[in-house]
């Protein structure tokens, strides 16, 4: 409990305090995964930001075409220089932001070449359905793969992926 609660203030008190739709530029070091990413920003002399892509869902590590989508947004935009709108922070203490590449939205991109879903919420199909649907009629990335399981429900069925081995 008491790491907890240092490390919440440490949190609180050493990480930037940006508003909701703050803009920053930075290069990408480090791809995560389909849809999550560390970006030093430009200008600030702290660590990397880990960000959450926000508006997709892109498979998980262990699950079918998790790898694929990864080394997609890696060929995409690791070393490259991109803006961030960040708005908030999720459960994880990612920054949540829509991703810009010379003027492009990376999730579009994700979701249009068939890496990632529309990031659904509710009865919501999210920002990129449109986008998803023109993927999955054109089968491209993982909706060339018989019945590609979203995510949220993969997770519910196979529990989270095991920890990576540090490379």
């Amino acid at each position: 409990m008491r790491r907890f609660v240092i490390a919440s203030w440490l949190a609180l008190c050493c990480l930037p305090a940006w508003a909701d739709g703050t803009r920053v530029v930075g290069r990408v070091t480090r791809v995560t995964d389909g849809d999550t990413l560390w970006l030093r920003v430009e200008g600030e002399n702290r660590k990397p930001l880990k960000i959450r892509i926000e508006g997709i869902d892109a498979p998980e590590a262990c699950q079918p075409w998790g790898r694929e989508a990864t080394e997609a947004l890696k060929a995409r935009v690791l070393g490259r220089r991109l803006e961030a709108v960040l708005r908030a922070r999720d459960s994880y203490q990612r920054w949540l932001g829509t991703l810009w590449l010379d003027g492009e939205d990376v999730a579009a991109w994700m979701v249009r070449e068939g890496h990632a879903w529309s990031y659904r919420f509710r009865r919501d199909d999210g920002p990129y359905a449109a986008l998803e649907r023109e993927a999955r009629q054109a089968r491209r990335g993982l909706f060339s793969q018989p019945d590609p399981m979203l995510p949220q429900v993969f997770r519910r069925w196979h529990g989270p992926c095991p920890p990576r081995a540090a490379s």
